[in-house]
């Protein structure tokens, strides 16, 4: 079996057996979306109405802020995995509750074990404190964050401000894109490590 039929099997488990009480409220899961041989998988908050109505991750306003930035720095929507630490959207798009994530965390980490990317890249605070529960994003975005986790081929993370606050505000924007630039040198630096 492949990594993608790994997937698709992956998404079918978790569609059927989360006990996300988001569920109740969402027209359907949102599960990740990509190359399953990806280098790089970015992970976001959670599913908004655009990604609720037609079951990818990233497809409003923020994703398609997010694949100017891939443009920029030679990357297609293709070449990556992008997902949610959360499957099911909040409603009102409200941030999602720390039992929601604990609900979906096992999906997410099911995803990573088949991908085995060398970098994740955390879009915005929810995602960067499921992993990282201390750091402040304002402190740690553009920055290589290491750490061993159980379940999780890779240790290197990089957080960037949510594509979705910057859009909003100029001057986040405007950080979001030097942190985003920094990308393709992280990974050189991880190859780097790894040898």
């Amino acid at each position: 079996m492949n990594k993608k039929e790994e997937l698709e099997n992956l998404n079918k488990k978790w569609s059927l057996e989360c006990r996300c009480e988001l569920k109740q409220t969402a027209i359907q899961a949102v599960p990740g979306d990509g190359n399953p041989d990806a280098e790089i998988v970015f992970i976001g908050e959670a599913p908004g109405k655009s990604e609720d109505e037609q079951g990818r991750p990233f497809v409003g306003s923020a994703g398609k802020f997010l694949a100017e930035m891939l443009t920029e720095i030679k990357l297609k929507r293709e070449d990556i995995y992008i997902t949610n630490i959360v499957k099911y959207r909040p409603p009102n798009n409200r941030d999602p509750l720390p039992e929601e994530k604990a609900s979906c965390r096992e999906w997410l980490e099911g995803e990573l074990e088949i991908i085995e990317p060398k970098l994740i890249v955390l879009l915005g605070r929810h995602a960067m404190n499921n992993f990282f529960p201390t750091e402040q994003i304002s402190r740690a975005h553009g920055k290589l964050l290491v750490k061993k986790f159980p379940n999780i081929s890779t240790k290197y993370f990089f957080a960037l401000y949510h594509p979705a606050a910057a859009l909003y505000n100029g001057s986040m924007r405007e950080v979001l894109m030097e942190d985003f630039k920094k990308i393709p040198k992280v990974l050189k630096e991880i190859q780097k490590r790894e040898k």
